[in-house]
């Protein structure tokens, strides 16, 4: 990696504006390899200089991607005037400028949403070319039809008169009214207008994968965490859909219907 200004190098990774750094390295609150700058446009290289702001180290790649577990209330926006939006829950020190949900989940809607500042890998995901799929887990108003997976595999056609990608569902063992969905496309309410299509109502729904990538059972509702370059490429590989359902079904069945669903 090139030498880069140590002011660029931050306000690239934080939100810190050029202004505030400069205004922190005044007062010493910057730090490049233990020892106090004053001058924020001295020459660094990042990947082998250590930077601290007020205590904390920036780190060194230029985006940063986080899982966040949604909770039901909030909206997929960075604009405060649409209500309670996702980026609320992002602490602090995770922050950067220009980071913004990459995808969507409804309001009243739960589970693994992407928080991204890299817009190209964002539009990888969403580019309706890419399909990349995402599976849910459903609570549905009326019990689970076994013809439903005929009519979701063929594609769905919406009230509207719209046509679905063909999509799979299977329901949950031990349970009539909670089922898995995969989908490899993202219409506006899709899933609740799908089921509405075959006469059904969803009552709960939570987004458990983004393409390989799978929700942790770890992590808890209104928390993110931080991904690893392993974990972003994960967001690219195909599930094995009926594998993931009966490896998962127990997990996400005891945690789910349980306390959420």
């Amino acid at each position: 990696m090139s030498q880069i200004r140590l002011d660029k190098f931050i306000s690239e990774r934080t939100e810190y504006s050029r202004r505030e750094i400069k205004e922190l390295a005044r007062k010493g609150g910057i730090k490049l390899n233990g020892a106090a700058v004053k001058a924020p446009d001295v020459k660094i290289d990042p990947e082998n200089d250590t930077v601290e702001v007020c205590g904390k180290t920036v780190q060194a790649e230029r985006f940063r991607y986080l899982l966040l577990n949604k909770p039901q209330g909030y909206v997929c926006s960075t604009d405060e005037k649409d209500g309670k939006t996702v980026m609320e829950l992002v602490p602090a020190e995770l922050r950067t400028k220009g980071m913004f949900p990459a995808g969507r989940l409804d309001k009243d809607s739960l589970g693994a949403l992407l928080i991204t500042d890299d817009g190209e890998l964002a539009h990888r995901i969403l580019a309706p070319g890419r399909h990349v799929s995402k599976i849910y887990i459903v609570k549905l108003d009326r019990p689970f039809q076994s013809n439903y997976i005929d009519l979701f595999s063929k594609g769905i056609d919406l009230k509207t008169g719209e046509r679905c990608l063909p999509a799979k569902v299977k329901p949950l063992e031990n349970s009539e009214k909670h089922v898995f969905v995969e989908l490899c496309e993202g219409k506006y309410h899709q899933i609740k207008r799908m089921f509405a299509a075959v006469g059904n109502h969803v009552e709960v729904l939570m987004r458990i994968s983004v393409g390989g990538l799978i929700l942790p059972e770890k992590l808890a509702i209104g928390e993110c965490m931080e991904l690893l370059h392993k974990d972003v490429e994960n967001l690219f590989l195909p599930l094995d859909f009926d594998a993931f359902c009966t490896e998962f079904s127990a997990n996400f069945s005891a945690k789910l219907i349980n306390k959420v669903l």
